[in-house]
Parts: C-alpha cells; structure tokens; sequence
C-alpha cells in the first residue's frame, strides 16, 4: 500500500492529509496554527508544517508528497536564498493603490483600457491581493528591498522548496530549484494562463529588473525529492487544490461557502474579463479555473443568528420552516461591502417588508437566499464568460447547512452535489500526490449528497437582482 500526503498551507493554519494512494482511504492527520496577521515570516509556515507532519505520524512511509496553498503571497529572496522581509499575504490590501497605478499605467492613463490590457495579457485585472501588486508597493515604499529581490516565490512554492532541502544560503544553484504550478503562477499578475508563458516585461515594469522566477511544473511531472527520497508534485493554488480535492471536472462549477464565497469552475477556455469580475486562473489538471470571490457568505448568517438569538443550528431550523421566497423578504448581503458587484462601500440591506412576513423563520430565509443569490450572480459572471455550468459542487462549511443545500437546489437551476465534509484542498494536493507517483489522477470514491434542479425559483432570484441593483 503506497501512501501519499496532501498539504494545506492555508492563511490561518497547516494541514497534512496522509491517504492510501490506490483508495483514497485516509491513514492520519495533523494540523498546525499560523499566527494571526496579512504579513508573515515564511519561516513560521516551514515550523507550523513541521509540527502538522509530526502530528500525522511523519513521512517515513510516505511515497509522493505535495503542497497547496494560499494563493498570491509575495515571498522575496535575495542571491544567496535568505528571506528578503515578511511575506505580504493575498489578504494584504496595502498594495490597492499600486493596483489602481498598474491598471492606469498600462492604460496611458485611461483604466478601462488598462484593464482591458490586463485582461487579455494575463486573464486578470489588477486588485491587491495579487503578487504584481505587491512587488510594485515594494518599489514604491522600500526600494531598497526591491533591488534587492534575485528570486520570488509563492507561499507554496517556497515550502515545495524546503521540502526538497533548499532554503536559507542556498544561493544561486539553490533559487534555480525554485518549482512552481499553472494554477498558482496564474495568480501572480505577470504569468499569461491562456498563453502558459511568464509575461517578464509585465514583471519588469512593476519591479523595475526581472528577478529568477520558479520552473512552472505540469501537472503529473515532478518537482523532485525530499532528502529522504520522498516524490514530490509540484503543488498548486488553493482553489485549484479544491477542485481536485472535490473530484471537479470539466463543466462543474465548485461553490464555496465559506466566510467569503467563491465560484469557479473546471472549464477547458481561458478567461479575460475586462470588468475584473472574474479572474482567469488556470487549474491543476490542464485546464482553467476561472473564478469569482465575493466577500460575504457564512458571516452573513453567524450576524443574523445573533440577531434573532439563535445557534447556527436553530438559525438552519428556522430558515427550512419558512416557505421558499421568505415571505417575501429579500436581504441584499452586502455586509462588508463587496467585491461581485465591485461596491467596496455598499452595506446590507432588507426589503419587502411587511408585519405579516417580518418574522424569524422569514428573516434566516431570507439570509440563506440572499448569500445562495450573490453566488448566482458570481455563476452568470463564469457563464457571461463561457463557462458551460453543467453541475454545481457545493463545499465549505455553510454548505453543510439543509437549508443551504436546499435553497441552491431551488435557486440555481443546476443540479447539485454536496461531497463529504473535507479538508478539499489537502485533499487535492494529495490526489495530485498520487497523480505523480502513479501517471495518473486517481478516481477516489467520494459519497455525496445530490440534488436535481428545480424547475422554477417563483421569482426569487429576480426579485432579489432587482433590490440589490439599487446599490449600483
């Protein structure tokens, strides 16, 4: 029985998957905290999966290994492979206005024709979180780490690196082991996921020089060996390794509920959204993942359970004793402001009120429509580019809630399926383990809850764009 583990470097904390390579079957499990904070050492990621392989009982017996992460961090090395300063991580938005400056630029001024520029080099629009942004800020505001950068990397990247026995001192010969994949290099801001090539003038222009950039790794290639002669993959993006992890394929759209939401899809097309809506990633199979963030999901309903004085599971019974459609009521989620439409400073809203559906069981529904409708509007975005939606995987932790599950049966007019509760993106890291050491991505058996489409919404999905396009 050959063993593969799977690895979740996510923003809050470390987890390693270890799984029968034939089966699927999980073996063991660790897990490891992060500290708190948007701009971090890489050093306590390296400690933090130290302890996770620990917790999981060691590789020893591992045969293949690989390392998903979070996506875009910028992580800085300079010749000899020292961390240059602490990584900005994606959710660091000090770099937005380096963002709007990129787009302007490329635009001589004009954003919309920047963003157009943008869109069609790279398959995404410029927004903080990306990795160009960042090393443009660092210009900006320390350019003396900027002429420093000899190599730059991504959080997975660098911790594929460690693995295979490089890190601080390695030098030159050292950072030229530096691996990465399509999907996360997709997330960078100078990588073209239609086109599978590095964009080093894209690169030149916002750090000023091109510094060395990872070895992009296909899909079932090696990255290389650990010390101990562990097989490792070459890793991939976080999303990429949850669609992986929850067995997507061409024409599924995965759904995820979590404290923000994401659409994306398996699709076989590149996407280039010029409005920035969709970002044109790729995936970790050889395909593309084009996706769609919006910030407000599960929070939405922790607010409104504390509202009514509930626990989530009293807010999930009440939601599912209220008839489909609320009574009427329509809750428009934009709590935190949000990204799918762009309205940073738009703020929640109730409409339809009236003293006979102002109730409890009537207000829960409308917050479980209200999130399930901003994520349809995210799924029309993906199909506005091309995406063909044939299913949708719904993961996360609010998708775990009946009447979640219910209401994107009702309001999405797709069928569909709910995998087991898993940790998806370790879980992909290790199929792709698996895909490594055997040629092949394995078809591990996954049980599921499935849900047809119903026939008709009664108006809901409408009446819910027209309250929430009185943000606009």
């Amino acid at each position: 029985m050959a063993l593969v583990a799977g690895i979740d470097s996510s923003t809050q904390s470390c987890k390693v998957v270890i799984r029968d390579a034939d089966t699927g079957a999980l073996i063991r499990h660790g897990r490891a905290a992060h500290p708190a904070g948007t701009e971090i050492h890489p050093d306590h990621w390296w400690t933090a999966l130290q302890e996770a392989i620990t917790q999981a009982g060691g590789l020893d017996d591992v045969a293949a290994i690989s390392v998903a992460g979070q996506q875009h961090g910028m992580v800085c090395l300079d010749r000899n492979g020292n961390i240059i300063r602490p990584a900005l991580l994606w959710n660091d938005t000090r770099s937005a206005g380096a963002a709007a400056d990129l787009i302007k630029t490329a635009g001589a001024g004009d954003a919309v024709a920047g963003a157009r520029y943008w869109a069609g080099a790279t398959g995404t629009v410029p927004v903080a979180s990306l990795t160009i942004t960042k090393l443009h800020w660092l210009v900006r505001e320390e350019p003396e780490n900027a002429a420093r950068v000899a190599a730059v990397c991504l959080p997975h990247d660098w911790l594929t690196w460690r693995l295979m026995g490089y890190g601080p001192g390695s030098g030159t010969a050292g950072l030229k082991a530096l691996v990465t994949d399509r999907s996360d290099a997709s997330g960078t801001g100078y990588y073209s996921a239609a086109g599978g090539q590095y964009l080093p003038e894209v690169l030149s222009a916002s750090l000023g020089h091109v510094p060395l950039l990872p070895r992009v790794v296909g899909p079932l290639e090696a990255a290389g060996r650990t010390p101990q002669g562990c097989l490792v993959a070459a890793g991939a993006g976080d999303n990429a390794a949850a669609a992986l992890g929850a067995g997507a394929g061409l024409g599924d759209v995965i759904m995820s509920l979590g404290t923000s939401g994401t659409v994306f899809a398996v699709s076989d097309t590149p996407a280039a959204d010029a409005s920035g809506l969709v970002a044109g990633f790729a995936d970790a199979a050889g395909h593309y993942l084009p996706l769609v963030c919006t910030l407000n999901a599960t929070r939405v309903f922790d607010a409104t359970s504390a509202l009514l004085g509930v626990d989530l599971q009293e807010f999930n019974e009440l939601a599912r004793s209220s008839e489909p459609g609320a009574g009427g009521l329509t809750l428009v989620p934009y709590f935190d402001g949000e990204r799918t439409p762009n309205l940073p400073d738009a703020t929640g809203s109730l409409h339809g009120i009236t003293r006979a559906n102002y109730t409890p069981a009537n207000l829960a529904r409308a917050a479980v429509e209200g999130v399930l409708c901003s994520l349809a509007d995210g799924l029309a975005a993906l199909q506005d580019q091309g995406v063909a939606a044939e299913r949708i995987v719904l993961v996360g932790g609010g998708a775990q809630s009946a009447a979640v599950q219910e209401a994107a049966a009702q309001l999405l007019g797709i069928d569909v399926t709910v995998p087991q509760p898993g940790e998806y993106v370790a879980d992909g890291a290790a199929r792709q383990a698996a895909a490594v050491l055997t040629g092949r991505f394995p078809g591990w058996a996954m049980d599921a809850v499935e849900l047809p489409a119903q026939a008709s919404d009664g108006g809901v999905l409408a009446r819910y764009r027209r309250s929430a396009a009185l943000h606009g």
